[in-house]
């Protein structure tokens, strides 16, 4: 049962991809030690640029680490480009990796209407501004579900897509209900942000180990607060970037999968994706060892 006013722990990777892997396995990460994919370890990469671009009246943000074929991560929902760099940013060393601020996060302030088709063709206006033809899109939570839509509405796009921690299971069926109850949660979260300032988020990370409590805050209290509630009212609308999973039989490239492993994103949501998709890639991983196999599956693809 959801305490009101504070949703699992588990939920707040939409805070921090750090939160929801102490959560998981707090021996993966101590109060003191946040590798191997600790973002400041980028912080001084030769091949690092941040980049602003263009996008359906938003000004955006990205970050653009490495060289190699293109992988573009999505972040989570209150997130933005550091929290995907926690995920995958060890891919940097044999990929170029983009982490964008999604429309609504970190640098990306916006405080207009969303919908998981302005965010597709915003990653498309991304790759446009680099005179990229196709990349890998991926992404983790509402990330993965920007990559989703990406797929189905720009496949040229795409040479291939990697979903960890799927939640939506297409609009012919119900969200999980945990996810339901933490989205609405957050919502009450984003509008007292709006309201009495970004700080009123605080409470949520009160009871999280003193460096990843940090690790979050730092990130999340730069951002506006009416971007921020507008982020989690989106979200707790429960709009879906797929009518139902019987779409995803239309994607032609391979689709790497990585099952969630908590009540908001029930495994069994990758489960119906493979299902449906015709060249799924299932893979149980995390740490490093989720760095190793993403950059197996790019360095598969027919470029």
């Amino acid at each position: 049962m959801c305490q009101r006013g504070r949703p699992p722990l588990a939920f707040l990777f939409c805070a921090s991809e750090v939160v929801l892997r102490w959560r998981l396995d707090p021996c993966v990460l101590s109060e003191t030690d946040l590798t191997p994919m600790n973002p400041e370890d980028l912080n001084h990469a030769a091949d690092r640029h941040g980049i602003w671009f263009e996008s359906d009246g938003a000004r955006l943000f990205a970050l653009d680490i490495g060289r190699g074929n293109p992988l573009l991560f999505v972040h989570g929902g209150l997130a933005d480009h550091r929290a995907a760099l926690v995920r995958v940013g060890g891919a940097a060393s044999s990929l170029r990796l983009l982490a964008p601020d999604l429309r609504r996060s970190g640098r990306s302030i916006y405080t207009g209407e969303l919908s998981w088709d302005r965010l597709a063709d915003d990653v498309c206006a991304l790759l446009d501004h680099l005179n990229l033809e196709r990349a890998v899109v991926g992404g983790t939570s509402m990330g993965s579900a920007v990559a989703i839509r990406v797929g189905l509405r720009h496949p040229q796009r795409t040479a291939g897509l990697i979903l960890t921690s799927p939640l939506y299971p297409g609009a012919d069926q119900a969200l999980p209900d945990a996810a339901c109850v933490a989205m609405r949660t957050m919502a009450e979260a984003g509008e007292r942000a709006a309201a009495h300032g970004i700080d009123a988020l605080r409470p949520l990370f009160e009871s999280l180990p003193a460096a990843i409590r940090d690790f979050a805050l730092n990130m999340l209290l730069g951002f506006d607060p009416a971007s921020v509630a507008a982020t989690t009212r989106f979200l707790a609308s429960n709009a879906q970037p797929l009518e139902s999973a019987r779409d995803l039989a239309s994607v032609s490239v391979p689709v790497m999968l990585v099952p969630g492993a908590d009540p908001q994103h029930p495994p069994e949501i990758a489960g119906l994706y493979a299902r449906h998709l015709r060249h799924p890639v299932v893979v149980d991983a995390s740490g490093p060892e989720l760095v190793e196999r993403i950059s197996e599956f790019c360095g598969g693809l027919d470029w």
